[in-house]
C-alpha cells in the first residue's frame, strides 16, 4: 500500500506519475502537492521554450570568391548537449525554490509568513499521520527529541531558514492545521508576535534556539504554545 512519503518521492520524481491513483484520490493532502508540483512542472516548460524571432538577412552584393579562403565549419552543439544544458537550467531552477529565492526579510516574523506561503501543500486538513520514519528522518535525535503530545503531526518536511535546515511541522488544530518550526539555532531574546493576512503566529525563545507556531485566526496558540514547549528538547 502506497503512502504519503512514498507518493510524494514518485510525484517529485515524475508529475505525471499517477501509479498510486488509488491513493491520490483518498489524500487531499497529496492532491494538492500533485498539483503544485504540475503548476512547477509547467513553469519550467515555459521557462525553457525560448522564442526565437525570425532573423531577415539583407540581400548582399556579389563578391568575387577568388581570393577568400575557407575557414573550418563550426559544429553546433549536438542535441545531447542541448538535453544536459536543458537538465542544468531544470536542476538550478528546482534548487532556487527549494534552497530559498535570496531575497532578503525584514524581520524573522517576515520570512517564517513567506515561507509558510510557499508551501500550500503542508495546510491541508486531514487525519492521517505522518510516518514515525519520516518523523525521525525531519527532526533528527542530534537536533531534538520530539514526541506526540502536542497533537496528530500530519506534515514533515525539511526547510531552509537563514541558511539553517529546520523541521517544518504541521499539527492539526481545533479550527484548522497549525504550522511549527523548530529552529535551535535562531535565538530571540523574547517572545514575537507575528500577524499575516490570514494567520497568527508567535516566536518563543527555548534554550538557544526558538520556536515558531502559526495558526488562523480563529486558532487559540496558548494551549499549543504550552503542549509544543513539553513536547521538544534540543538535543544540544
Amino acid at each position: 500500500m502506497t503512502n504519503c512519503d512514498q507518493y510524494r518521492e514518485a510525484i517529485a520524481a515524475d508529475p505525471s506519475f499517477d501509479g498510486a491513483a488509488g491513493h491520490l484520490s483518498e489524500c487531499s493532502a497529496c492532491q494538492a502537492y500533485r498539483k503544485e508540483m504540475l503548476a512547477l512542472n509547467q513553469t519550467i516548460s515555459r521557462a525553457l521554450a525560448l522564442e526565437v524571432p525570425q532573423l531577415d538577412v539583407p540581400e548582399l552584393p556579389a563578391i568575387e570568391t577568388d581570393n577568400i579562403v575557407a575557414l573550418p565549419t563550426r559544429k553546433w552543439a549536438s542535441p545531447t548537449w542541448m538535453a544536459i544544458a536543458a537538465t542544468v537550467v531544470l536542476a538550478a531552477f528546482v534548487g532556487f525554490r527549494m534552497v530559498g529565492s535570496g531575497v532578503e526579510y525584514a524581520t524573522l516574523g517576515d520570512e517564517l509568513l513567506a515561507h509558510i506561503d510557499h508551501e500550500p501543500a503542508s495546510l491541508a486538513v486531514t487525519s492521517v499521520a505522518v510516518s514515525d520514519a519520516r518523523l525521525t528522518s525531519v527532526v533528527p535525535a542530534d537536533i531534538a527529541r520530539l514526541d506526540h503530545s502536542s497533537g496528530l503531526i500530519t506534515y514533515a518536511q525539511s526547510c531552509v531558514i537563514r541558511g539553517h535546515s529546520v523541521p517544518h511541522l504541521v499539527i492539526q488544530g481545533e479550527h484548522g492545521p497549525v504550522t511549527i518550526l523548530l529552529m535551535p539555532e535562531e535565538m530571540v531574546s523574547a517572545p514575537q508576535t507575528v500577524t499575516g493576512e490570514s494567520v497568527n503566529g508567535v516566536i518563543l525563545p527555548v534554550g538557544n534556539g526558538s520556536i515558531a507556531i502559526f495558526g488562523g485566526r480563529e486558532e487559540s496558540l496558548d494551549r499549543i504554545e504550552k503542549k509544543v514547549l513539553e513536547s521538544v528538547t534540543w538535543s544540544t
